[in-house]
């Protein structure tokens, strides 16, 4: 059996390959983000990452934060957000809660105060549903701070939602008059 260690340095190198660098290993995603297992499987170990579909498989079904995503024929996969590189994940724009959350570190709280939350290098902003969650986010970058997004009267004023397969909410970006800090 693989140990939790391996599981997790694979974990980390799938979502490099499937959210930033497919060209690591010479495979490609298509326009939604998909490449096909076998093609992962065989280029991961070229590389030197052991991989097989069984392990591929579990860390599909047990990543807590279901970073990854089968088709229905599990011949293809995906990261199910969180790109660095442009595709389309084919989400569409959904009226989120009232409510959603941003975790951050004390660190960035100045920056995000100043020009309000964007998406950077990424496709996204990312916000939880959930304070919790947002605060673990926040503690994996030091010192959680969490902010408060008025994520629904967002949308009232025409800005676009989409919820992840994983259950991470996705906007462009949130001007500062939408939020407000709550200390993690």
């Amino acid at each position: 059996m693989i140990s939790e260690k391996e599981i997790k340095h694979i974990s980390k190198f799938l979502s490099f390959v499937l959210r930033h660098k497919p060209e690591t290993i010479g495979i490609e995603l298509d326009l939604n983000g998909w490449t096909d297992v076998d093609l992962l499987i065989e280029r991961s170990n070229n590389f030197g990452v052991k991989l097989d579909i069984e392990t591929l498989k579990h860390i599909v079904e047990t990543n807590s934060k279901k970073r990854f995503a089968f088709n229905n024929t599990l011949d293809r996969i995906r990261a199910s957000q969180g790109h660095s590189i442009d595709i389309e994940l084919g989400y569409t724009n959904q009226r989120p809660p009232e409510i959603l959350y941003h975790g951050t570190s004390k660190t960035n709280v100045q920056s995000i105060l100043d020009t309000g939350l964007e998406k950077r290098n990424r496709q996204h902003v990312h916000l939880s549903s959930d304070i919790e969650t947002a605060i673990k986010v926040g503690q994996r970058h030091g010192k959680p701070f969490v902010f408060k997004v008025f994520a629904e009267q967002m949308y009232n004023d025409k800005f676009e939602f989409f919820i992840s397969d994983n259950g991470v909410w996705l906007t462009d970006n949130v001007p500062t008059k939408y939020f407000k800090r709550n200390e993690g």
